[in-house]
């Protein structure tokens, strides 16, 4: 078999062989308390703090079902355009692991809680692509293992591990997909959207933050390569655990290249679990991968099956928001912007922060400079999401307020948001501490529109010669005397005032 350094071109690839792609999210839900217990789903707690008998498989504890894990299971099949059971059930799927302190996961088996969806996504140049879902079904996380010792941070080279239970019955969603075909050289695009829309549907219904690089969800891309023409699926390899959409994206390219790589040689894929690596952008194997007879499921005999009733689904499908892919185009044709604009917002996970400027009274245009310019540049230099960064829309507004109002300059609002970045208050309290309001008092200008004329008699005698273009000098200087808080603008008015010159 060929190591992971072997690898053909991408185009030579997919001149051979037709990917397919089945792809597993697991998302972890928003609810107080984990999937069979009353125990605390709060992050940060001291290891094994947020546990109990139930969660932890102890003799004798009795699980109990968390209404509102089945609650959101429904919302994201309804949203999923997923048919949702009138009845299923819980089952054990039997495996070791010592993360897993009851040795089974209860999950859901052949009666998952939806199924038979899809989900719209749009690529990089508009076009729609619709990727079909199998099923989406409750089940519990694991625990955490931490590999110490090693320089990894893997159990190899450790020199011992420790486990933390508290994740141990977080409530999950899984949303499998049917095999996605016919994207061919567009699979790893394709991935990537699917996974990117499919967050934006989960933080839209509210049941779920969704934010991959906290583990809240989380991908496996299944991948298999087969001979164009051919109708038989070939053997598929599972990256476990992928963390980021570009890294959703790197994984499935690596692997269509690594197969082809394989199957060029005469080689035979095996079906495995590979890990993915960020550093490299490269996967390595993992385990021989399991067939679901392995796991040895059978119906978990502590629970009783879930039977939602038809009013309660309908309820449910009543409070669905607006489909994220509908809703961005919608805001597209409101604020006037092209399809490229619209992605990179998206991209930048800037559209709510948008969307609540505006709702707090900034135009649109504005709201979209601030935040995808200044803000942008700040998030991106702190390695910080955009939504944490500790200005709210509100502030953003207010600052796009000042600007309109001529009480702020360009310049000064970006030294007023480094201001709320830094913690000095909010927009107006950093304009008083700082000095920052626009001089508009037309004695101050005027003086400083002097001084400048009478420092650059060069300049000023080329303007009155009909080069009114070197008024730019000018201002500059005027601006420099005044710290940059002079409205520009009057000020090119004044001297061109001053100095007897139109300006064409």
């Amino acid at each position: 078999m060929t190591t992971t350094t072997d690898l053909v071109s991408y185009e030579d690839a997919l001149a051979t062989y037709d990917p397919v792609m089945g792809l597993e999210v697991h998302v972890e839900l928003g609810t107080k308390t984990k999937m069979f217990c009353g125990c605390s789903t709060e992050l940060g707690a001291e290891p094994n703090s947020q546990t109990c008998p139930t969660c932890l498989g102890m003799p004798g504890a009795l699980p109990v079902v968390n209404a509102t894990g089945v609650e959101s299971a429904i919302k994201i099949g309804l949203a999923l355009h997923c048919e949702i059971a009138e009845w299923c059930r819980f089952a054990r799927k039997n495996y070791f692991y010592p993360d897993m302190p009851k040795n089974f996961q209860t999950s859901q088996y052949d009666e998952p809680i939806a199924f038979n969806g899809y989900l719209d996504v749009q690529l990089e140049d508009g076009e729609i692509f619709r990727v079909q879902i199998e099923r989406a079904h409750m089940e519990e996380d694991t625990g955490k293992s931490l590999h110490v010792g090693g320089a990894t941070g893997r159990i190899h080279g450790a020199s011992h591990s420790l486990l933390d239970y508290n994740r141990a019955g977080i409530p999950l969603i899984e949303i499998v997909t049917k095999p996605i075909e016919g994207a061919g050289e567009r699979a790893p695009e394709v991935a990537k959207a699917y996974v990117a829309e499919l967050r934006e549907l989960i933080k839209a219904l509210g049941v779920s933050e969704a934010r991959m690089e906290q583990g809240q969800m989380r991908c496996d891309v299944n991948l298999s390569l087969r001979p164009h023409g051919r109708d038989k699926f070939g053997t598929r390899s599972e990256t476990k655990n992928v963390n980021s959409l570009r890294s959703v994206e790197r994984a499935a390219r690596f692997e269509i290249q690594r197969h082809a790589a394989v199957l060029n040689s005469g080689g035979t894929i095996i079906q495995e679990t590979r890990h993915f690596h960020e550093d490299t952008g490269s996967t390595t194997s993992g385990r021989v991968k399991e067939e679901a007879e392995d796991y040895r499921y059978f119906p978990e005999p502590d629970l009783v099956p879930v039977a939602p009733s038809r009013d309660w689904v309908e309820e449910l499908r009543a409070t669905l928001p607006e489909q994220p892919l509908a809703r961005r185009n919608r805001l597209r044709e409101e604020w006037g912007v092209n399809a490229h604009d619209m992605q990179s917002m998206l991209n930048a996970g800037a559209i709510d922060s948008i969307v609540a400027t505006i709702e707090a009274g900034a135009d649109s245009a504005s709201a979209r400079k601030w935040w995808m310019g200044e803000l942008a540049r700040s998030a991106n230099e702190s390695g910080k999401a955009l939504e944490d960064l500790p200005i709210t829309p509100a502030q953003v507004a207010r600052v796009a307020e000042l600007v309109t109002s001529g009480d702020l300059n360009d310049k000064l609002a970006r030294q007023v948001i480094e201001g709320v970045l830094a913690g000095e208050g909010t927009p107006d309290e950093v304009v008083d501490k700082r000095g920052l309001k626009v001089v508009s008092d037309e004695g101050a200008l005027t003086a400083a529109v002097d001084e400048a004329i009478a420092g650059n008699p060069g300049i000023a005698d080329k303007i009155r010669g009909g080069k009114v273009q070197a008024v730019g000098a000018l201002v500059g200087a005027v601006m420099k005397a005044t710290r940059g808080q002079a409205d520009a603008a009057r000020v090119k008015e004044l001297i061109l005032e001053k100095l007897g010159v139109g300006e064409g």
